[in-house]
């Protein structure tokens, strides 16, 4: 889970800015909090602010950080620094998650110097329960040092993380993280002491699941995966007007004049290729892939010695006899659609949606919010969302400290706090007051066309 996230120096970010989802004093809603050891974590939280003020900034700040992680520098943002001070130019910017791994804390981070695509410094510290910290590793990039506190019992293992750390201590264009799971096969076979350089690692790769306003969040297999009534049943709830969903088997000729001629050779080459591998051929080799787009989506499945089979889905709805395809569908049920793979989604799953509320009515965006909030209280897994939809600020919803706000100074620069910095009673009519701009995060409008007295 997700505990904290840090970002300074990037896009409208000037100083270090903190957003976490550790839980306040507020005593009500318990059920929204994840309570661990020593730490009560929430699993919602809403960030507001005007256009501009740096909301989705903030979602770009969080990806940028996950690409680098994953992939390395191949993601370059050389001008992303804070453009409004030219000092910041040559400063690093920073980045720090602080998250929970098999009920143990860590922060993982780094500095970058943007302009040059180089790196400062990265860490990986585990936090005690104590208060104390255990240094996996720290890289002062500038000072050519790499130290550890690991113990690794292992010769072998420790004489390979010898290796790694000699290699990479003065290497301005890598991450450790990423490097040592190039080759995580050879490592982690089997559980030992640098497992945790893995179990991070995956942690940024299967449970932090970051959406922008125009991403498709969903490759819409949960219609497969899940039991058909369920999915209907939230759907109908939507009030979207879909009554029944059907799976729709197809052959590969069948969408050869719906998809791009290009994407689907190149997914039939990539299925020949995993069918083909001479290192598999004991195995009973199987898969699916799924190719979406904003009009449609196939799911393509494939098996050894088996024709490939494609599969879609339609849609009835209240009114009988006729069917409808994703295409056909209107972009708020779309929308729906996407989202409720979020609902579905398993246990520990942290999921970021930038503008939550695009397409969305907002009484739906209400509901599916009430709903998330409803099912978490059974299942650990996070949302965060930005949103402008000021019907959520209802102390009947959520809590107080589950409400961040963004607000833009008059130098450019984006401020995140907590409405939980502030002394509201929990009867206020705290919507009302965020708009009359008591909070901050609101639009300040000049006159567009003034009016010249005669």
């Amino acid at each position: 889970m997700l505990i904290r996230f840090n970002v300074g120096n990037y896009l409208s970010f000037r100083e270090v800015q903190e957003f976490s989802m550790i839980a306040g004093k507020v005593r009500n809603k318990t059920e929204h909090i994840y309570a661990d050891r020593s730490l009560k974590l929430l699993k919602f939280a809403s960030i507001f602010g005007a256009n501009a003020s740096g909301k989705s900034n903030f979602v770009k700040a969080m990806e940028f950080a996950r690409e680098v992680i994953l992939y390395g520098t191949k993601r370059r943002c050389n001008n992303c620094y804070f453009k409004l001070d030219e000092s910041f130019e040559s400063k690093p910017s920073y980045f720090e998650f602080e998250i929970l791994v098999n009920n143990k804390y860590y922060s993982y981070g780094f500095e970058i110097l943007l302009k040059e695509n180089v790196f400062t410094s990265e860490w990986l510290i585990e936090l005690l329960t104590n208060g104390e910290e255990k240094v996996l590793f720290k890289r002062d990039i500038t000072k050519n040092t790499f130290d550890s506190s690991l113990t690794i019992n292992n010769k072998n293992l420790r004489k390979k993380f010898e290796v790694y750390s000699d290699d990479i201590k003065a290497n301005k264009s890598t991450l450790f993280l990423y490097e040592i799971n190039r080759n995580k096969n050879e490592l982690y076979k089997s559980k030992n002491d640098l497992l945790i350089f893995n179990e991070v690692f995956r942690w940024f790769e299967t449970t932090l699941d970051i959406n922008h306003p125009y991403n498709t969040i969903t490759d819409f297999s949960y219609f497969i995966e899940t039991e058909k009534s369920q999915v209907s049943e939230i759907i109908k709830a939507f009030g979207t007007g879909i009554t029944e969903f059907n799976v729709i088997d197809l052959s590969i000729d069948e969408i050869r004049d719906k998809i791009p001629s290009q994407i689907l050779e190149d997914v039939e080459n990539r299925i020949n290729d995993i069918l083909s591998d001479s290192k598999n051929e004991e195995k009973a080799i199987k898969g699916a892939i799924t190719l979406k787009s904003p009009d449609d989506f196939f799911i393509i499945n494939f098996e050894k010695n088996k024709e490939i089979q494609v599969t879609t889905i339609d849609f009835e709805h209240e009114r009988k006899g006729k069917t409808f395809n994703v295409s056909e569908e209107s972009d708020g049920t779309k929308r729906i659609l996407e989202l409720i793979q979020i609902l579905l989604s398993k246990e520990g799953s942290v999921y970021v949606v930038d503008e939550i509320d695009r397409s969305l009515h907002p009484q739906l965006t209400f509901k599916f919010v009430e709903a998330f909030l409803r099912i978490a209280e059974k299942k650990n897994v996070q949302l965060v969302i930005t949103t402008h939809e000021s019907r959520l600020l209802d102390f009947g919803l959520l809590r107080q400290d589950e409400i961040w706000l963004m607000n833009k100074n008059k130098d450019g620069e984006s401020q995140l706090y907590s409405l939980d910095e502030y002394n509201v009673r929990f009867d206020q009519k705290v919507d009302k007051a965020y708009l009359e701009g008591r909070y901050g995060g609101v639009p300040i409008f000049s006159t567009i066309f003034p009016i010249k007295e005669d």
